[in-house]
């Protein structure tokens, strides 16, 4: 009897672990079917913000189709000041989160929170929002759409079972819905929750984002017409030769986001520092942008119809048009640096837009073989300028294709929006939303704060109660034991306590699958090892295992390589992570009770 009892409770492990796996399936269903619900909810909070912005514009500025150089010049410049006088109460009231585009809150949200937001969030978020772009401030729509939404996931998350990666889950799916129905693009808005919120994605959270997307762009389109934000001609690469042209764009692309997001956090220090009351702070910047407005009036508001002119090929001189891409930096790093609310996307694309548009025109006058059209570069140069401010490749690339319909410019797309994400990430490695929370002191890497993984050790992590095989034990036994233990790994140590090499139940079962029961395990080993040390950071153990695409490492002496000390796997590195995030977040318990009445 005694011999039989670690076979039962292995056939009961087994029967557990298939159950486990069957009851993923409904969960894995719930969640397909509450994507679908926040894809509803995603695209009736963007819709909502789209309409409430039309609203306050016409409110501010009557008919605007045409741009804002049909607006009197000193409307330009007292309209805005109204509407700062009207947005900084309204913002120094609500909190800090209502600053700015959201999107660092939502990351932060994501990594440090659990997902949790306070509730109601999206219809502050709105309202300051709308206030902010529609009387003249320089912002984007599309951070605060995928704010608004995002907290409509959250606060969805509030009312349905679920851990923490539910919440996440639901968090992610509201911010891609809320992109994908403000621009009729569901490759866009899915992929920028997963980079740009999330930081990282897998299967599982792959499918519900998609999900969502889809869902909320279909009605999108029903409300807003399934047509592209921007219609551009079609244009096309004249010759691969022209691709050594369109890098000098990826390159122009990085310093110029770099730049921008250098000046906004300068001006947003700069603002600081003054004595206002936090009240009337955006009142100087909205009469700043006001002034800059009446000699590039395509620097206030959206910049939508700037753009579009541009990429119908109306460009107007290289002069005017690096006026204009500088004019939005400093126009948009007055509104959002003195705490406006709004995002950074749209004058991303304005800014590219003119880079581009001016570095094609030189291209074409230093050579007649650089046959592509001016506004293609215009068209390039709004991904590869968003792609050095976010540093999120993938979501540029779709994000221009999608915006324009037009595939034809891929290849040089693809080139400038890599050139410009690593350049920009060599020489200021946060993006621009990244560096808000660095700033705060929190650093997000692949949606983890990897202030704190630096803090952990390793030693905080690793297990030390190891279950060893001698070097010369069978396959066959050692197959035994494994399925008794069900770790995912085997030190070998020999009696004097050495280090041999690791054997993974991966090289177990290959072993049993090829009839080799009766060979060594030391023949099937590992034996040239990753090993990590007790003093080593958890980043570095974390980088460690991504490099070498394995899923644990011994842990051993400094001194003597050959005295393992424990074992360190992926899971215990997250399982240590996510203590260290509960016990530093201690007050959440209590906060998320009352949150309700805040």
């Amino acid at each position: 009897m005694p011999h039989s009892t670690p076979h039962l409770i292995s056939r009961l492990r087994r029967r557990m672990r298939v159950s486990a796996a069957r009851s993923r399936l409904p969960e894995q269903s719930a969640e397909l079917f509450l994507a679908i619900i926040v894809g509803v909810i995603g695209a009736g909070g963007a819709i909502a913000f789209r309409w409430s912005l039309e609203f306050v514009t016409a409110l501010f500025f009557g008919d605007v189709a045409a741009g804002m150089e049909t607006v009197a010049p000193w409307h330009r410049v007292l309209l805005p000041a109204i509407g700062a006088l009207i947005v900084g109460p309204l913002i120094a009231w609500a909190g800090p989160d209502m600053e700015g585009s959201g999107v660092p809150e939502l990351q932060e949200a994501v990594a440090l929170h659990g997902g949790r937001i306070r509730p109601l969030r999206w219809l502050l978020k709105a309202i300051t929002a709308a206030l902010t772009i529609g009387s003249g401030g320089s912002a984007g729509r599309e951070g605060p759409i995928a704010f608004i939404s995002g907290t409509l996931g959250a606060d969805l998350a509030r009312l349905v079972p679920g851990g923490e990666r539910r919440r996440k889950l639901l968090l992610a799916c509201g911010a891609a819905a809320g992109v994908a129905a403000t621009f009729n693009a569901p490759l866009t808005g899915a992929f920028y929750a997963l980079e740009i919120v999330l930081g990282a994605w897998g299967a599982e959270t792959f499918a519900p984002v998609v999900v969502s997307a889809v869902i909320s762009s279909a009605i999108g389109r029903h409300v807003f017409g399934n047509v592209p934000a921007f219609v551009v001609p079609r244009y096309s690469l004249a010759t691969s030769y022209e691709l050594l042209a369109f890098a000098v764009l990826g390159l122009a692309c990085a310093f110029a986001g770099t730049i921008f997001t250098t000046w906004l956090y300068f001006v947003n220090d700069l603002w600081t520092r003054f004595a206002w009351p936090r009240a009337l702070r955006l009142l100087p910047a909205a009469l700043l942008v006001g002034v800059l407005g009446v000699w590039l009036p395509g620097v206030m508001g959206l910049g939508y119809d700037t753009i579009s002119s541009t990429l119908q090929g109306r460009l107007p001189g290289i002069e005017l048009l690096l006026l204009l891409a500088l004019g939005k930096i400093v126009a948009t790093s007055l509104t959002l640096g003195s705490g406006g609310s709004g995002g950074i996307f749209a004058p991303s694309l304005l800014v590219g837009a003119m880079l581009g548009g001016a570095i094609g025109q030189l291209m074409h006058g230093l050579s007649p073989a650089f046959g592509t059209s001016e506004g293609a570069y215009a068209l390039v140069g709004m991904g590869g300028l968003f792609a050095a401010t976010s540093h999120a490749p993938i979501t540029s690339v779709l994000t221009i294709f999608e915006l324009t319909g037009d595939y034809l410019m891929i290849l040089p797309l693809m080139l400038v929006c890599g050139i410009a994400t690593v350049v920009a990430r060599h020489i200021k490695r946060p993006s621009i939303f990244n560096l808000k929370l660095l700033r705060r002191g929190v650093h997000l890497e692949l949606g983890r704060d990897v202030a704190l993984l630096n803090e952990l050790k390793v030693r905080d992590a690793m297990t030390t109660k190891l279950v060893t095989i001698p070097p010369d034990a069978l396959v066959g036994g050692v197959l035994v034991r494994a399925r008794e233990t069900e770790h995912s790994g085997y030190p070998l140590v020999d009696e004097a306590g050495v280090l041999h090499g690791i054997v993974t139940i991966d090289d177990l079962r290959r072993a049993e699958a090829e009839g080799l029961l009766t060979d060594p395990v030391t023949a099937l080993a590992t034996h040239r090892l990753v090993v990590a040390f007790p003093g080593e950071s958890l980043n570095d153990a974390l980088r460690k295992l991504g490099m070498h695409e394995i899923n644990l490492m011994p842990v051993v002496a400094r001194d003597d390589h050959t005295q393992i000390l424990g074992i360190i796997t992926h899971k215990d590195i997250i399982s240590a992570y996510n203590h260290a995030l509960a016990r530093r977040h201690t007050s959440l318990g209590s906060t998320t009770k009352s949150e309700f009445f805040e």
